[in-house]
């Protein structure tokens, strides 16, 4: 983060600076950092106290100030700072925490790329960083800092070296990616595609549709929307919002497209991309077909901020993925794990049993957990995964948690024999039957959503000897 001068904050965040009595010239105060944690405070910072459900980050305003805080935001009105360091008092400390981020996101003339979608936000807004960091000093989203807090967090490091910015934004309501494309203000938006997660609370796709296009709200006047034009929804687009729009896709009547796509099994895929009436053949260093729409969306983008072709070419070998989303490696037992338990929709549990189908040469066994926020689509979801899984002939199926139930029906009903289909309320009863049924050669896909924790049905699965 680049220093700013506590008035600007004022400034920026609506708000009342408070001071004790040594009072000090406030043009000459300087805040070096900004953080919501009190544990991790450095000297210069200001501490932002978020308040939730079960927490009031204002309680830890004093051990803040203790640990080297210059100033703390803060909605109440009786805490007084101690001397030499400064309050500022606002109406809402996260709404101020949001105005603050727009405000320093607005210091930096360089080009951001915002990325959100159903499915594959991660792993495209990865690849546009792995491409545009062969010519741009590149900051990007990580971890999961893709919502209210993590953006504003992602956007405070942003300092004078950075030359682009790569941001991802999630949401489960209304309203939440509007805020997001407030405060990141970008160049390029990117829509991966229109699925059905948190479909409980959007009521449709065609609720999913609108929530992400309010990325478009704080779009740059001259800004470009990138979208996947294989998408029935994103193509409803056209002509209804007031931006360049680039769509790419695997049909060849798409402005930017693949073709020629041969799997190289685990390591990945090759493809021809046609970039502008050039044609590239490109090497993705991860296996699936959704990498090629990810690798299709990154290159529109290095092509738009001036990226040679090689350059994009070398970009998408550099590609690496991030924790728990599609990494695939052996145990000790000679065992081949998918790990890509940190999401799930029916679209990315559809695209993991093809990778599986992909890149296995023994058993093909899938461990497919519960697929949350799903409200009542739920049943149909899952069944319609289980289905697929009978048609990618997976060998065996495990499935674990209240929901994952109906994929066992679904992949029975889909033909798959009812012997090698599986179902288990916890993963500790899984693990017992795994101990005595894991073999050499097999290839194990583990996925669920995040809140079914199965990276801990991954670690038992490399424990087996």
């Amino acid at each position: 983060m680049e220093p700013l001068k506590i008035n600007e904050i004022v400034s920026a965040v609506k708000g009342t600076l408070i001071q004790n009595e040594n009072i000090q010239d406030e043009n000459e105060v300087i805040i070096t950092g900004i953080s919501t944690d009190s544990r991790s405070i450095s000297f210069g910072d200001l501490f932002i106290p978020l308040t939730g459900e079960n927490f009031d980050g204002h309680h830890f305003i004093p051990q803040a100030f203790d640990k080297g805080a210059k100033a703390c935001l803060s909605e109440r009105r009786d805490i007084l700072p101690p001397e030499g360091k400064f309050i500022i008092q606002v109406e809402n400390s996260k709404q101020a925490f949001m105005d603050l981020a727009a405000y320093y996101r607005s210091l930096f003339s360089i080009p951001v790329v915002a990325v959100t979608g159903s499915v594959g936000k991660t792993s495209t807004k990865d690849m546009i960083a792995s491409v545009l960091s062969q010519h741009y000093k590149v900051l990007k989203t990580q971890g999961n800092y893709n919502n209210e807090i993590g953006v504003p967090l992602t956007i405070f490091q942003l300092n004078k070296e950075h030359e682009a910015a790569v941001v991802e934004m999630g949401m489960n309501h209304f309203g939440e990616i509007h805020n997001l494309s407030k405060i990141a203000k970008p160049n390029i938006a990117v829509i991966t595609n229109i699925g059905v997660s948190h479909i409980e609370n959007l009521g449709s796709q065609e609720g999913i549709l609108q929530a992400k296009s309010e990325i478009f709200d704080y779009l740059k006047e001259d800004g470009i929307a990138v979208l996947n034009g294989d998408d029935h929804f994103l193509k409803t687009l056209k002509g209804k919002i007031p931006f360049e729009i680039v769509y790419f896709g695997l049909e060849t009547d798409q402005q930017v497209y693949a073709k020629n796509i041969q799997s190289q099994g685990v390591d990945g895929t090759e493809a021809d991309f046609v970039l502008s009436e050039q044609e590239v053949h490109v090497q993705i260093p991860s296996p699936g077909k959704h990498m090629v729409y990810n690798a299709l969306c990154a290159a529109v983008i290095g092509l738009k901020l001036n990226l040679t072709l090689e350059e994009i070419k070398n970009g998408m070998l550099t590609y690496q993925a991030s924790k728990m989303r599609m990494d695939i490696f052996r145990t000790k037992k000679n065992v081949q794990i998918i790990n890509d338990v940190y999401n799930a929709s029916p679209q990315s549990m559809k695209a993991a049993l093809d990778v599986l189908n992909e890149i296995s040469n023994g058993r093909r066994i899938a461990i497919l957990g519960d697929m949350l926020e799903m409200g009542s689509y739920s049943e149909h979801a899952h069944k319609e995964v289980g289905e697929y899984a009978a048609q990618n002939k997976i060998d065996d199926l495990f499935c674990v948690g209240t929901e994952a139930k109906h994929i066992a029906q679904g992949a029975i009903h889909g033909g798959m024999d009812e012997s090698r289909v599986r179902t288990f309320l916890s993963q500790e009863a899984l693990w017992d039957v795994l101990e005595h049924f894991i073999a050499p050669e097999d290839t194990i896909l583990v996925k669920a959503s995040r809140g079914m924790h199965l990276e801990k049905t991954v670690e038992k699965i490399k424990e087996v000897e």
